[in-house]
């Protein structure tokens, strides 16, 4: 057997930092993504000849994407703590993993449509093709997903509120950004925009707090 006494794991101080960088990273890739598709449904298969190269760096950048809004939920469990309700614990849990899978879904639709379009699909055939793909990934993450983004939203405000552990007015701006994603049925990429800026609002406020408490020193 070895000596080796265990330890117990503790959270690393940075790792606010992973949802800053889920923020910068998600909101470049939807940039590269809204600069390179049309607003509409229109515009057949044109813009692929164009955006080619920057939708193929917005799909790259999605898979890193998704490991930082993975530590994201870690950071926010962990400041949770002992607070952590299993009710609201499933539900944000829940709603945290169907919003990554339905933007990896989306992502793995928009890569179906790059590659189909670089193999060479007929004319006639792929512009059905390319406009019912981009009509499915729009249904994906701007519909479904950004459902589920609300809901992430939504329950950690309530636990804010409860527990007291943010302060009112973060709650408060929360509930008015998950009710505007809850809402608005919208296909513009832009609208996506507003999930990435909360959680970098979070993270840095998250971030600050924990830098005066470390230099504060304990009390």
């Amino acid at each position: 057997m070895s000596d080796t006494k265990a330890r117990r794991l503790s959270t690393p101080r940075s790792a606010p930092v992973a949802g800053i960088a889920f923020a910068l990273i998600f909101a470049t890739s939807i940039a590269l993504l809204r600069s390179t598709m049309p607003s509409g449904l229109e515009g057949g298969s044109e813009w692929l000849e164009s955006g080619s190269q920057r939708l193929s760096i917005a799909l790259q950048l999605f898979p890193f994407a998704g490991i930082a809004f993975l530590w994201f939920i870690g950071v926010i469990r962990d400041h949770l703590g002992e607070y952590e309700d299993r009710f609201f614990s499933t539900i944000f849990f829940g709603s945290s993993l169907l919003f990554l899978a339905m933007v990896f879904v989306s992502a793995a639709i928009a890569g179906g449509i790059l590659a189909s379009y670089r193999a060479g699909l007929s004319s006639a055939s792929g512009e059905e093709f390319v406009t019912f793909g981009r009509a499915l990934m729009l249904q994906v993450s701007n519909i479904y997903a950004l459902r589920m983004a609300s809901i992430i939203m939504t329950t950690l405000a309530t636990i804010w509120l409860r527990t007291g552990l943010m302060p009112r007015w973060l709650a408060a701006v929360t509930y008015v950004l998950a009710l505007v994603l809850l809402v608005v049925v919208n296909f513009s990429l832009w609208v996506t925009l507003l999930f990435p800026a909360w959680v970098l609002l979070i993270s840095v406020y998250t971030l600050i707090v924990q830098n005066r408490r470390a230099q504060a020193g304990p009390v």
